[in-house]
């Protein structure tokens, strides 16, 4: 086995790896994202507490939340493109070598 084929293999696995990776988050963020849905229609009182009470106010929860999920995306959108250049790289090494 050449290098050549070694570097093909080993970008393969990455990208399989990645896209592995890409649908295990994507199912994490989408039952996180029910269950802060139950939990900001909810509203219990123990939440605020637990976030330190004082001046937090629901409203505040919920930017946070919205503001965790739109960065948590941003990130898995940055993570799918990776898994895609590596995915056309090694398909472009296979027709290489």
């Amino acid at each position: 086995m050449n290098s050549s084929e070694v570097l093909t293999r080993r970008v393969r696995s990455a990208a399989g790896a990645g896209w592995w990776t890409v649908l295990i988050v994507a199912i994490w963020m989408t039952i996180a994202w029910f269950v802060w849905l139950a939990i900001l229609n909810a509203k219990p009182e123990w939440l605020l507490r637990l976030w330190g009470g004082g001046d937090l106010d629901w409203s505040a929860v919920r930017n946070i939340v919205l503001w965790f999920f739109a960065v948590f995306k941003l990130m898995l959108f940055t993570v799918v493109i990776v898994v895609i250049w590596l995915t056309l790289w090694a398909s472009r090494l296979k027709r290489v070598g």
